[in-house]
């Protein structure tokens, strides 16, 4: 079974493309939702959590987002400090749900694949790509957000130029080419063993 990372910029589109291959059968590990997950009910990830980031991280026995964020916003150094407690976990997780599968190929969804070093427990990776302007439109739409303030998360994502020339395939996802058609070449491809 090949593992297949899925990944793209804010706003590119990486879970609708992500939902199309569920749509046809095929294992996606949402690595956004996992993390959330996790950091609630890993006992080892939240006693990293609260070490590193004291009691407040936890109210009840849930993570205290808005105490995180506001922590790790505007501090580069403790969001490399959480990525490094979280991304471990979650890629752990992530190959043991793998293992579980039984399908010719699964994807591994996740916007810090070639960040987080996921890429190296993955066969490949495909890309997403949307001209930057639609990326902060959608971002804008989808989390209400200022424009400011996705650029701001823009800028401290890895270069999409540089992230797309670490994918071996590209969905063009910018509302001019259908996705479908693109998903389904792609799979049709994987289907018959052809990974090249």
């Amino acid at each position: 079974m090949k593992r297949i990372g899925l990944t793209g910029g804010i706003g590119s589109g990486k879970s609708t493309v992500a939902a199309v291959f569920e749509l046809l059968g095929i294992p996606v590990y949402y690595a956004d939702n996992a993390s959330r997950r996790l950091m609630n009910e890993d006992a080892a990830l939240k006693n990293k959590i609260i070490n590193a980031f004291g009691e407040k991280s936890y109210t009840g026995n849930l993570l205290d987002k808005k105490f995180i964020a506001a922590t790790v916003f505007n501090n580069p150094e403790k969001l490399k400090l959480l990525n490094s407690l979280v991304h471990p976990a979650t890629i752990k997780d992530a190959s043991e749900w793998m293992a579980k599968q039984q399908s010719p190929y699964v994807i591994k969804e996740a916007a810090l694949i070639f960040e987080s070093g996921a890429d190296k427990d993955l066969d490949f990776v495909i890309g997403v790509s949307a001209p930057l302007e639609l990326r902060i439109k959608r971002a804008m739409n989808r989390d209400h957000s200022k424009h400011g303030e996705v650029i701001a998360r823009i800028s401290r994502q890895m270069n999409e130029d540089e992230k797309l020339r670490l994918c071996k395939y590209v969905i063009v996802n910018d509302e001019q080419q259908m996705i479908l058609p693109q998903v389904l070449s792609l799979h049709k491809k994987f289907l018959n063993g052809k990974w090249e």
